[in-house]
């Protein structure tokens, strides 16, 4: 070990094992050092704080560390002991903050939402995550900026439109809520203060009777076919009708009850089946749970010849 001025020409005469620590020159810095393991020079700090001595290391020799600047960023990091900080806990800490990209809290946040979200919701919301935000994967979550969110929704506008811009910007804000309430010191959720794109009003056209009729013709006597002829006649979603269950229905009285884990807004809902509705239901088959298919999907392309379809709600 040797205490003399660190220069490049210093550095590069180094041998393996060798260190010197910085002196003899009105630059100097107390506790910085350069020191060389087999064939690499590596320029690190030495430091007291809380009364231990700790090392910690700056960078390699070369681009871009050089002496001058290795120096410089010893300088800084002793102005951090003096406020009681530690610069090996702040480097570690940093290293933290960069494994934290967007991508790996995305991928945290889908886990937990799978368990909690109906598969369609969770489903667009993992699209949004995964795809419209695709280019920022890379990027810390401590380092993304309003800027960085507001020129990628002007990029998702752009290409998918507005709607689909304004549902991506809700996905990573909530992804951004809830990782700050699992922890993650980020100060703020970046995604409030950007601008929400504006998206068209709800659209007031109904099907005319001349449509729903058209709609029923063409309707198959079949599974898809009733599917299709209860929505009209319920006015319900999709896929609660197309997993219409025989222990929600009592024949009797015409009613059937919607558990609240298949509604939108969580709760039970009973409804009255008019009498052209009952006729519509199959007979009950023994050891099937539902009344009709489970993929409602498919009843919408057995009536695409007539060119209309039924409302969403």
């Amino acid at each position: 070990m040797a205490v003399s001025s660190i220069t490049i020409r210093a550095v590069q005469a180094l041998k393996s094992g060798e260190t010197i620590w910085d002196a003899d020159h009105r630059e100097a810095v107390r506790g910085f050092g350069v020191r060389r393991q087999r064939d690499q020079a590596t320029y690190v700090l030495k430091y007291r704080v809380f009364g231990r001595q700790r090392f910690v290391t700056i960078g390699p020799h070369g681009a871009p560390w050089t002496p001058e600047l290795a120096r410089r960023e010893a300088k800084r990091l002793l102005g951090l002991v003096a406020d009681g900080k530690d610069p090996a806990d702040e480097k570690a800490k940093a290293r933290l903050q960069a494994a934290d990209t967007l991508r790996a809290i995305a991928d945290q946040y889908l886990r937990n939402a799978k368990q909690r979200l109906k598969p369609r919701t969770y489903s667009d919301i993992e699209r949004y995550l995964l795809v419209s935000w695709k280019p920022l994967h890379p990027v810390s979550v401590f380092q993304i900026t309003r800027r960085h969110i507001s020129a990628r929704i002007a990029d998702i506008a752009s290409g998918h439109g507005k709607v689909s811009a304004a549902r991506a910007r809700t996905a990573l804000s909530s992804m951004f809520n809830w990782a700050i309430r699992e922890g993650l010191d980020i100060a703020v959720n970046p995604v409030l203060g950007t601008n929400r794109p504006v998206q068209p009003g709800s659209r007031e056209r109904v099907l005319t009777e001349t449509e729903l009729l058209a709609i029923w013709r063409a309707s198959g006597d079949d599974d898809y076919g009733r599917i299709v002829r209860l929505l009209l006649l319920t006015a319900q979603r999709r896929d609660e009708v197309g997993s219409m269950q025989w222990t929600e229905l009592d024949t009797i009285s015409g009613l059937w009850t919607l558990p609240g884990a298949r509604t939108k807004n969580r709760r039970e809902h009973l409804l009255p089946l008019v009498p052209a509705a009952l006729a519509l239901l199959p007979p009950r088959r023994d050891g099937r749970d539902f009344l009709l298919v489970t993929d409602p999907g498919a009843a919408e392309t057995r009536i695409v010849g007539s060119r209309v379809g039924p409302s969403r709600r």
